[in-house]
């Protein structure tokens, strides 16, 4: 049994859930979400809690509703608070600036990167050398963010690169003389 699936969602205040079938709708103040839960896991909600459980003893079921229960509260969280994640942009001359929908970076490269912002999600640029990622999908944030680390992503010797806020680089020593 999951320990993850056995806690219910609670749902929070200004946010309404509807679950038809196998369809679980949320939707809250920053905007509408919804997640299709798989047919071996049963979604039941009674007094703004929504519970997961197996709907057969297979393994498969077993290992799908504790994942369906964190998709759920993802949801929810998503509506109501949202996701964000920051990254850093750390060397001589590397930068970040918005255009328009877009966002450019100075990299080091011959040519600035220039990455269409997608629909959903909001990136600002509080300094050159400091990008946030936001949206109230955590999956599509999280992708966006790694797209962007992916540019450039850290060096183990200088520790130059875009890098997540919390990231820890391991640096390396250099060659010796």
């Amino acid at each position: 049994m999951s320990r993850v699936g056995k806690r219910p969602v609670a749902i929070a205040s200004g946010v309404t859930a509807n679950v038809e079938g196998q369809t679980v709708k949320v939707k809250g103040p920053k905007g509408t979400r919804s997640f299709t839960v798989h047919d071996d896991v049963s979604v039941e909600l009674k007094d703004n809690v929504i519970r997961v459980a197996p709907r057969f003893e297979t393994k498969r079921a077993q290992s799908l509703y504790g994942t369906a229960r964190a998709q759920i509260a993802n949801l929810v969280e998503g509506v109501t608070k949202g996701f964000e994640k920051k990254l850093e942009i750390t060397g001589v001359g590397y930068r970040a600036a918005l255009q328009g929908k877009n966002l450019q970076l100075s990299l080091g490269y011959s040519h600035d990167v220039v990455y269409p912002v997608p629909e959903g999600i909001t990136i600002t640029v509080p300094k050159p050398t400091e990008i946030t990622v936001a949206g109230i999908d955590s999956q599509r944030v999280g992708q966006v963010a790694a797209e962007i680390r992916g540019y450039r992503p850290p060096e183990p010797y200088k520790g130059k690169g875009v890098k997540y806020a919390n990231e820890f680089i391991f640096r390396k020593e250099g060659k010796k003389k």
